[in-house]
């Protein structure tokens, strides 16, 4: 190849030769050169493009560890608040059975139900458990003790109805059973045999005899119904209350009855006035106290 090369001035005009080899090898290493600069560019926004992809995957990485810290900050709490439940229906359990031995109620319906259920152990609450351990034990555990405790709430339900049942029946009976004094005043004849003042023989005295003066306010010593208010030949004005549970008080020889056959009265309840109606000797109250139908010794139902 001829190259000429002219001047401006008085230069001749000089004729130069190159090589074709030569621009081919030039030619060559431009193109080379072209390439190198493409594959690095290339190469440059691949790496960029990649560690782009890889800051957001690490975000997304981050993410999800502090959302799986987070599930597992909540498995493990719900576990805790599962301990806490159960410990607080052992408590009730334990509670309704101190209610049961200070009333004297047997328990009916068996234990609570908890007896025998292991704890969550404390290495399993642990939030900073590693990553690769699976909370799938625990899950299983927790899901099989809300089971038992459920099972063990709902005897506790029965057991807790069943008390306040006979809580409920112990009340009516304690508010049924004779336990104060009809009236005030002095026992002229206790319960038992003893001489009588009308025939001077020895007979059985079935109650108690309380003196006090003419009209003096008499009271039914327990809640009950008044089974019958009248008269009768021997003991004169009479009442008979019917206190449930296989217990009637009987009050005789009075002078005026204020209740009627029928009429429900509560203990301290006013119910007539002393007199000497009947067979008697002077002013009193013949109070007795029978169980089933068989006097009982009414001194052993008076706590005033």
């Amino acid at each position: 190849m001829k190259i000429w090369l002219y001047c401006r001035s008085t230069c001749d005009i000089k004729e130069i030769t190159i090589h074709k080899t030569f621009i081919g090898f030039v030619s060559f290493l431009i193109i080379i050169g072209i390439t190198g600069a493409s594959y690095i560019g290339y190469d440059y926004y691949r790496l960029k493009n990649l560690l782009f992809h890889n800051t957001t995957s690490n975000q997304t990485i981050n993410k999800q560890n502090n959302e799986i810290k987070r599930q597992r900050s909540q498995i493990q709490s719900f576990a805790g608040k599962i301990e806490l439940l159960k410990n607080k229906i052992v408590k009730l359990s334990e509670f309704e059975e101190q209610v049961r031995l200070m009333a004297d109620i047997q328990q009916s319906s068996g234990s609570s139900g908890l007896i025998g259920i292991g704890g969550i152990s404390s290495n399993k609450l642990d939030v900073d458990i590693p990553f690769e351990k699976k909370h799938s034990p625990l899950i299983r555990e927790m899901h099989d003790q809300v089971k038992q405790i459920d099972h063990a709430a709902k005897i506790q339900s029965l057991d807790f109805t069943n008390l306040i049942k006979k809580l409920e029946q112990k009340r009516n009976l304690l508010a049924s059973t004779p336990s104060i004094r009809p009236v005030d005043g002095w026992i002229t004849s206790k319960f038992g045999y003893r001489i009588s003042p009308f025939t001077g023989r020895r007979d059985f005295h079935s109650g108690l005899d309380i003196a006090n003066k003419s009209g003096t306010k008499l009271v039914a010593t327990a809640n009950g119904k008044i089974s019958y208010a009248g008269q009768k030949t021997y003991i004169g004005n009479l009442i008979l209350i019917d206190h449930g549970f296989g217990m009637v008080t009987k009050y005789g020889h009075l002078k005026k009855i204020l209740v009627k056959q029928g009429q429900k009265v509560k203990r301290g309840d006013v119910i007539g006035l002393i007199g000497n109606s009947g067979q008697s000797t002077g002013p009193h109250v013949h109070y007795e106290v029978s169980i089933n139908g068989t006097p009982v010794n009414p001194l052993k139902y008076i706590f005033n």
